[in-house]
């Protein structure tokens, strides 16, 4: 429920909150697979409710770069890892919060390049290990795009990352994932729940207290990424 109201403020948390907990029992690649399906049905509900907020270029430009990315670090999570990787992602998610609480991302036009260079990154990043959300979100503050509509783009671009990912976890470890129906539904369930309530906080906050607080959230996923690594 946490991490699925999480995600209806900021537009993500719920791959952040629920993998680090579930490698506590799970293998990682077992606990990504699982947060997976949670994640893209919550996903998939969320935008529902904000389709029509979509800025359909940014979703169209960011969220292709981003698809291609996860598809790939999904391919490649078997190869790819280690601190190195964790340390790089989080100093940049804290630069990028510093950037947004500061708003000095130094005008759209010219942060464009690396937003979208950061979609990219974001579901090569939520692929391999399961966690995108900070990534996506530094992007699309560059984009300086309203709350709401924010919130709904980077949802749309969340699903289409799910829906290039999944598939591979799904032949990986699709017996596996039987097993283990029980608390993939509970946890589901909760995302959902989740998902309602917070859109109640959501809807009450202005366009600058919106963009610090993804800005805050940014910093906070980099800061526990960096300590990973350390």
């Amino acid at each position: 429920m946490l991490s699925g109201s999480t995600a209806a403020v900021v537009g993500f948390g719920i791959g952040s909150l629920l993998t680090p907990l579930l490698t506590l029992r799970l293998s990682p690649e077992l606990a990504i697979a699982v947060v997976a399906l949670p994640h893209l049905l919550a996903t998939a509900v969320r935008l529902l409710r904000h389709a029509a907020s979509v800025d359909r270029p940014t979703f169209l430009r960011f969220g292709l770069l981003s698809a291609a990315g996860g598809l790939g670090g999904a391919l490649l999570q078997s190869t790819l890892s280690g601190p190195a990787l964790l340390g790089g992602l989080g100093s940049l998610l804290i630069a990028t919060a510093l950037a947004s609480l500061t708003g000095n991302f130094g005008g759209r036009q010219s942060a464009t390049p690396v937003a979208l260079v950061l979609g990219l990154i974001s579901g090569f990043f939520g692929g391999l290990v399961g966690n995108q959300g900070g990534l996506r979100a530094a992007g699309l503050l560059a984009f300086d795009l309203p709350p709401r509509v924010f919130l709904a783009t980077s949802t749309a671009v969340a699903l289409m990352v799910d829906l290039a990912r999944t598939p591979v976890y799904l032949a990986r470890a699709g017996a596996q994932l039987w097993s283990l129906a029980l608390p993939i539904a509970v946890a589901a369930a909760g995302c959902l729940a989740g998902t309602v309530w917070g859109e109640r906080l959501f809807l009450r906050m202005g366009p600058a207290t919106y963009r610090r607080l993804v800005g805050a959230a940014v910093g906070a996923i980099g800061v526990w990424l960096l300590a990973r690594a350390l």
